[in-house]
Formats: C-alpha cells, structure tokens, sequence
C-alpha cells in the first residue's frame, strides 16, 4: 500500500500536485474537463487542510517548447470556476524561474497555484534531474495524482520524488484499489473482455490476464488476427500479420489453463470503412474476401452478454467494434449495457472503451472507469508504473 495525502500532516506547507490535466481543446475553450474534476477531490483535501498547493501537468505534445497553443492557461481558468476560487497561474515559458519561485514562496494556507505546460522543457521527458530539481524547491512535499502519466518516468512524475518526500492523491489511491484488486483480488467468476484493433498492444495484458481470470472475451478489430490463426477467411478485415502465431499460442496457452476463450463467431461486414456501405452479417470463420468486419455480430454479442451476466469482476479494455459510427456500434453499445446491469466489479480500462461508456451515457453505471488508457493496460499487463513505484509505502 502506498502513502496518500491523508497519511502527512499538510497544513502550512507546500504541496506540488502532478495532475492529468491534458484535456481536449477547441482553441481557448475546453471540451471536456473530466480530467479536471477527477483531480478536484485531491485539490479541495489540502485547501480544506491549509496547505499551500502548487499543480502541474502536461498538454499535447510542444516537444520541449513553449507554444502558445498548448498553453495551461484554460485549465487555471476553468479550475478557478470549480473551486470557486483564484488559481494563480504561473505564466513562465520556462516553467519554472525567479518569478514562480517568488510565487511559490508567497503562497498563503489555502492558497492555488498552476505551473505552466511542464512539457515546455525538453528535459521532462528525459527525467533529467535539473528540472526535477528546480519542480522540487518549490514546495515540501509531491504528491501524484496523475495515473495517466504513471506509466512515464518524467521529471514531473518520477524525478521529483528523488528530492522530496512522495505520497499518492486519491485519483491514483482509487486506481491502485480497483485496477490492483480486480487484478489481483476478483471475486470471481472473473471476466476480461479484450477489444481494440492491435494484438500486438493486448499481448502482454492478455498473456498476464490468462494466468487470473475464468473468461476471456476477445472482440474489435483484434479478433480477426485470432481467426486467422484458427485458418478462417477474414477477407478483407483488419489484420496484425506478425501477431498471427502468437495469437494462436494465447488460445493454446488459455484450452491448457482451463480458461474459456471466446473469439467472434460471426460478424457484421461492409465494403468500406463507412457508415453509409451496405453491412450485413457474416459468419467469421468465411467473411467474403471484398468486405471487411467493423462488429461483432448478434450471435456472438449474445454469448458474450451471457458470460458477463454471470460474472462477479468484469475488466474491459477495447471495444467491440467501430462503435463511432452508428451502424458498427450495436456489439460495444451492448456489451456496455450488460456491464451496466450486472451486479458485478466492473473495471473500464480507460482509452475507447471509457469514450465508449461515456458516449452511451452509461459511465456513471460502471464500478470503476479508469482515467489512463496506456497507464491502465500496463497495470494490466502486471508491470510495476514508474509514477507509483516511486511513492512512500505505507
């Protein structure tokens, strides 16, 4: 267990927070701040206990310059809305100079302040210790509240913790509960549904998931790797030709560990990647060589439905097909449902199937949603994340 910001007396010091603040914009305007709400109960836990907290987080990609565009400025404005109160915002190019230190430094019990772009310095991403360094004068104690960055060993998320004491927000305590206990702990039957396009990206996850769970359901553009290891006609469907062998040693590996494996049984193809091509229902194993599957199809949205309706812990990660466009949508937008209704653990591993969930307004039905999609398969695949490796155990 690690340490959280209710394990460390806070009052009177200053706090650096690392949020997950990378949130789409429209220019100036943000489009979704959930990424900013998530950070609010960790936030509003050290104003109410009197610490003098300084925030920081990364958006887009500058690549180590200061670009007006991905600027945090927004960010500050749209917190100051939530808290009802002023964040200053440190403005600096450089992220940190004279000026956010002297800011710093006057910052008084309750007080907010937001660092520019951490990522405006191109020795972030490098984790070199200069700018970890300079992170870590400016407060007394780190704190990690961004899981979505967890997985990178940046100066913002793993330096600093080499020059000041380090503990988790509630974002990351909460992640470490359900992805860490679905994992590790599941009351079972314990069901995985593994979506997406890429094999080669699940493997890992997939390998790991093998060894923990009862069912595993494979479904999105992934499955039709797997068929093809099995010697089915795909025709025109997405394919990971350099993971077709090892797609057939994961089915070998789960008949040998008693693990019940479902691949797509039939599908719904078209022509064309498009919403206005003919689409019709094929059985998997001998799609027509001129179309291509987007879905899985109602025969085998209905087993996986049924798998799930028994499950106790049920971890998803990948939808089930092309579910943006409204005619390819049927087979996640189900499986979703059945997640929903389930009176189970049901863990959302961030990335397409957390915009999936929240698309078909069903996110506040699901046990968990994970905010970090990388960050959430790595944990899944059993890995250690540098950005919580590197806090106080308890």
């Amino acid at each position: 267990m690690k340490k959280t910001v209710k394990d460390i007396d806070v009052k009177g010091r200053r706090v650096i927070v690392r949020c997950d603040f990378n949130v789409p914009l429209d220019g100036t305007v943000i489009t979704d701040d959930i990424r900013i709400t998530s950070a609010l109960p960790t936030i509003k836990y050290l104003i109410e206990n009197g610490a003098r907290v300084i925030l920081m987080s990364h958006l887009g990609r500058p690549k180590g310059e200061a670009k007006p565009e991905f600027s945090l400025k927004p960010v500050a404005d749209r917190l100051g809305e939530l808290l009802g109160k002023d964040v200053v915002f440190a403005a600096s190019p450089l992220v940190v100079d004279d000026s956010v230190v002297a800011a710093a430094a006057a910052l008084r019990d309750g007080d907010v302040m937001l660092l520019e772009n951490v990522r405006f310095r191109k020795e972030e991403t490098k984790n070199e210790p200069e700018f970890s360094k300079q992170l870590a004068a400016l407060a007394d104690i780190f704190v990690n509240d961004a899981f979505g960055t967890a997985h990178r060993a940046h100066c913002s998320t793993v330096g600093i913790a080499d020059y000041l004491p380090a503990v988790s927000g509630f974002l990351i305590e909460k992640e470490i509960k359900f992805l860490g206990d679905a994992v590790a702990n599941p009351e079972r039957p314990f069901v995985a549904i593994m979506g997406g396009a890429k094999v080669a990206d699940k493997i890992p996850a997939i390998e790991n998931l093998l060894t923990k769970v009862d069912v595993l359901l494979v479904g999105g553009g992934m499955a039709y790797t797997f068929l093809k290891a099995k010697g089915c006609e795909i025709g025109k469907s997405i394919l990971d030709e350099e993971s077709v062998e090892l797609a057939a040693e994961l089915m070998k590996k789960a008949e040998k560990m008693g693990v019940k494996m479902l691949i797509p049984t039939d599908a719904v193809c078209a022509r064309e990647f498009s919403n206005d091509a003919f689409a019709g229902v094929y059985a998997a194993d001998c799609i027509p060589e001129d179309l291509m599957a987007l879905d899985i199809g109602p025969e085998t949205t209905t087993r996986y439905m049924a798998e799930v309706e028994k499950a106790k812990t049920v971890v998803w990660n990948g939808p089930m097909g092309v579910f943006e466009m409204e005619k390819y949508k049927a087979g996640t937008l189900s499986v979703a449902l059945a997640l929903a209704s389930v009176n189970a653990v049901t863990v959302i591993g961030g990335g397409d199937s957390a915009a999936a969930v929240a698309q078909f307004g069903l996110a506040d039905q699901m046990t968990h949603i994970s905010t970090g999609g990388g960050a959430s398969l790595e944990y899944l695949e059993g890995k250690e994340l540098p950005g919580i490796a590197c806090l106080q155990d308890k």
